[in-house]
């Protein structure tokens, strides 16, 4: 007993530490690079030092590190699932394991989900044995329409998660924006573009006063925390933001944050792009858009990028009337730059990405529906949300490009494909959580594998 406890002990310190990137060659296999383009059969990927060597059909392989022969498998980038709760929530039933939202805080813009993102969560051992490798953690509004700061986590087996903290504000807008704003959009377009302008102001009166700081600090750091400041969110009559909310908020007005804007019916989408009239410098991305293919091209004239469910056909509220399984076909299209992100806006069961791909290059077929390629659908769950989330080189197999790989059984877009290995910067990752133990264990009903309770 004694050994088995030290054993456990050691394996979790095991896991506490980075693990080194491993030199390995992938051979024979069938490759699908992510960037749009369709498979390439009995093709190699070199991988060295966490990066990708090299890619394709004429490359003699290093022979130094692991050899795998993938004949009859497929090799793709990692999958990069836009919109997740990943480690903020364990059981949703059970309020004190759920970090997603705050109702009852006194911060809404200012809260920042990474340093309590969980990287021993099973939803992130469960996404990644369905080959997820990185992720959008994307907090909900709950307090007022800002749901705060989400962050770019990986899905190593290591406590290393956060690959970029705050790297976005989330905002809510549409049905729900109105009601958490007091019962009206207008409610909610009068509280945004109010605290836009105190985020602006106090950004300014940071400027004026030199009371700024430099070099790498948490949030809100990086504009003043002097309570000597007469700028305008600092007033007592200012009561809809905080000084730490508009702190938080002058990355935003800035253009140093994204701003992911939770939006669905399609006039409420040219209401967010015309945020940008009054305030130019906002790097915006729409979540959701279940109306966009409505207006697609003034989405894509605009040049603001869309993370949304694919699967989308049924009229389920006011602001998704026109909800449409084309709606993903129909926006890349007219151009717009689409991820697909989850099952819905809360960011479930972000390992079934392959499976909103993979109906997207079905839809293709249907006559009168617009779908995708399998290369754009491939794309859309690797490459271009990562593009969206500010990694260029997340996604992709190519170059120099991160050691995020997946080496697959099948096509990954069908059903019955599963991932047989997984790596992220080049590290192999455990692929079992509690359900293949739970699976394993019960599996063929061998009374010894039977818990304690259930000894005779």
């Amino acid at each position: 007993m004694k050994c088995a406890i030290l054993l456990a002990a050691a394996s979790l310190v095991l896991c506490a530490q980075p693990a080194l990137a491993q030199d390995f060659t992938i051979t024979n296999a069938t490759v699908a690079a992510g960037d749009g383009s369709e498979p390439v059969a009995g093709a190699t990927v070199v991988v060295r030092n966490g990066r990708i060597a090299s890619v394709g059909r004429e490359i003699d392989p290093v022979r130094s590190g692991e050899i795998i022969d993938g004949t009859g498998m497929w090799v793709t980038p990692g999958i990069f699932a836009s919109i997740t709760t990943l480690g903020i929530v364990d059981v949703e039933a059970v309020s004190d394991s759920d970090d997603r939202g705050a109702g009852g805080s006194p911060f809404s813009a200012a809260l920042d989900v990474s340093p309590v993102i969980n990287p021993a969560s099973q939803g992130i051992a469960v996404a990644r044995t369905g080959g997820v490798t990185r992720a959008s953690v994307m907090p909900i509004a709950s307090a007022s329409i800002f749901g705060g700061q989400g962050a770019i986590v990986d899905l190593g087996a290591d406590f290393n998660a956060v690959t970029r903290p705050r790297a976005f504000q989330v905002v809510e807008m549409g049905e729900r924006g109105g009601r958490l704003a007091g019962g009206s959009r207008t409610s909610a377009h009068a509280l945004l573009r109010n605290a836009l302008r105190e985020a602006a102001r106090y950004g300014d009166d940071a400027r004026l006063t030199g009371n700024t700081r430099t070099g790498p600090t948490r949030t809100g750091d990086d504009v003043p925390l002097d309570p000597r400041m007469t700028g305008r969110a600092e007033r007592d009559s200012d009561v809809l933001l905080s000084r730490f909310d508009a702190a938080a908020l002058v990355p935003v007005v800035n253009g140093q944050q994204k701003l992911y804007v939770k939006v669905e019916r399609a006039i409420d989408i040219l209401s967010a792009i015309a945020l940008r009239e009054d305030f130019p410098k906002l790097d915006m991305v729409l979540v959701g858009a279940t109306e966009g293919w409505m207006v697609a091209e003034r989405i894509a004239a605009a040049g603001v990028p869309v993370i949304t469910v694919a699967l989308r056909d049924l009229p389920v509220s006011f602001e998704q009337m026109a909800a449409t399984q084309s709606n993903v076909g129909r926006m890349v299209d007219a151009g717009v730059t689409v991820a697909i992100g989850g099952y819905d806006s809360r960011g479930d069961l972000p390992h079934g990405l392959p499976q909103q791909a993979g109906n997207m290059v079905a839809i293709s077929r249907v006559p009168g529906a617009t779908g995708l390629t399998w290369g754009e659908a491939f794309a859309t769950i690797t490459s271009v949300p990562a593009r969206i989330a500010g990694l260029a080189d997340t996604g992709v197999l190519e170059g120099g490009a991160r050691g995020d790989l997946v080496l697959w059984d099948g096509d990954p877009l069908e059903l019955d494909s599963a991932p047989v290995k997984v790596w992220i910067d080049g590290v192999e990752q455990p692929l079992g959580n509690h359900r293949t133990r739970l699976r394993d264990r019960y599996r063929d009903l061998d009374e010894s594998d039977l818990p304690k309770g259930y000894d005779r």
